[in-house]
C-alpha cells in the first residue's frame, strides 16, 4: 500500500482555516506562530477571522498575496501534526500553490524559504492581474480535448489569449486568458460554464509579467532532493531532481496545472489512499471524480480529521 499526500491550491480557503490545529497541537501552533514571526502582515488574524477592524473577513483571505501564503501555512501545520506521529507520504502532490507546500513538507524546500517563495508569488500574481485583467471560468460537462481545440482556435483568431489552465478532472476544467476570449471559448464549448471570482487569469500567458521576479525569488532559495517523488502540475509526472523541480515551478506559472493526469499517474504508481494535507476538501472530490468513488481518501485540515486519519 502506498500513501500519498496531496496539497491544496487557491479555493479551498475559509475564515477560521486552522484553528483547530493551532488550538489543539503544539507542533501546528510552533508553525502559525514561525510564519507570523516571518511576514510583515497579522496572517493568524486574517486566517482565523480575530481582527475585528476587517468588515469582511472572506474577502480580505480572498487575496492573491493573503491567500496563499494562508494555505501554505495551513498544510504545513497539518505536516508538522503528522510528522509527529511518524507519518510520512511515498509519493506527494499539490495543486498549483499546493505545490510549494508539498516540496516544503518533503523537505526539497525548507519551511522559511517556502513561505517567502509564496508571499512573493502571491504579490506578484496580484500585480500582473492589476497588470493585465483576465478571467477564468470552469467548464464542466466537456472532454479535455474538445475545450483544449477550442481555446486554440480561440487564440489562433487574435481574440485574445485564453487556455486551459487546470485539468481537474474528468468533465471539469477550467479556462483562463484575456476577458474576451473566455467569453467566446466557453460560448463555443458545449458544457456548462461557471465564471470563477478571480483576481487574475492564472496558469495562462497573462501572467507572463509575473515570470521575472518568481524567477529571480526562485533562484534566491536551496531545493533539496526531496524525501519522496513529487508529481509536478506542468509534467504530471514524479521527479526528484531539484533542478527540474526549479524549472517546472517557473513553467508553472503560465502553464495548465494537469492534475487529473496526475492522480491517474499516481494510481498507476500504486497510490492505494489520498490524504488532503491541509484546508478544505476540494482535492478528495477530484481524487473520487478522477479514481472512482471508492477511492480512499482523508482529510487533515481540523483537529477531527486528523484524529480520524491517526485513528486509522
Amino acid at each position: 500500500m502506498a500513501t500519498a499526500f496531496l496539497f491544496p491550491g487557491q479555493g479551498s480557503q475559509s475564515v477560521g482555516m486552522g484553528y483547530t490545529l493551532f488550538e489543539q497541537y503544539p507542533e501546528a501552533r510552533e508553525r502559525f506562530e514561525a510564519a507570523n514571526d516571518l511576514l510583515d502582515v497579522d496572517l493568524l488574524a486574517l486566517m482565523f477571522g480575530t481582527d475585528q477592524s476587517i468588515p469582511d473577513p472572506e474577502e480580505a483571505l480572498k487575496q492573491t498575496e493573503v491567500t496563499q501564503p494562508a494555505l501554505y501555512v495551513h498544510s504545513l501545520a497539518a505536516m508538522a501534526v503528522l510528522e509527529a506521529h511518524g507519518i510520512q507520504p511515498d509519493m506527494a502532490a499539490g495543486h498549483s500553490l499546493g505545490e510549494y507546500s508539498a516540496l516544503a513538507a518533503v523537505g526539497a524546500l525548507s519551511f522559511r524559504d517556502g513561505l517567502r517563495l509564496v508571499r512573493r508569488r502571491g504579490e506578484l500574481m496580484a500585480a500582473a492581474g492589476e497588470k493585465r485583467p483576465g478571467a477564468m471560468a470552469a467548464v464542466v460537462g466537456a472532454d479535455d480535448e474538445e475545450i483544449s481545440a477550442v481555446c486554440e482556435a480561440v487564440s489562433a483568431q487574435e481574440e485574445g489569449v485564453v487556455q486551459p489552465a487546470n485539468f481537474n478532472a474528468p468533465g471539469q476544467v477550467v479556462v483562463s486568458g484575456d476577458v474576451g476570449a473566455v467569453e467566446t471559448a466557453t460560448g463555443r464549448i458545449k458544457g456548462r460554464t461557471v465564471p470563477l471570482p478571480v483576481s487574475g487569469a492564472f496558469h495562462s500567458p497573462l501572467m507572463d509579467y509575473a515570470y521575472d521576479g518568481l524567477a529571480e525569488a526562485l533562484s534566491s532559495v536551496s531545493i533539496q532532493t526531496p524525501a519522496c517523488p513529487v508529481y509536478l502540475n506542468v509534467t504530471a509526472a514524479p521527479s526528484t531532481d531539484p533542478d527540474e523541480i526549479r524549472e517546472q515551478l517557473l513553467a508553472q506559472l503560465s502553464s495548465p496545472v494537469r492534475w487529473s493526469q496526475t492522480l491517474r499517474r499516481m494510481d498507476e504508481d500504486g497510490a492505494t489512499r489520498f490524504v488532503e494535507i491541509g484546508a478544505g476538501r476540494v482535492l478528495q472530490g477530484l481524487v473520487r471524480r478522477t479514481l472512482g468513488r471508492d477511492a480512499d481518501t482523508l482529510g487533515t485540515g481540523t483537529r477531527d480529521e486528523i484524529e480520524a486519519l491517526l485513528d486509522t
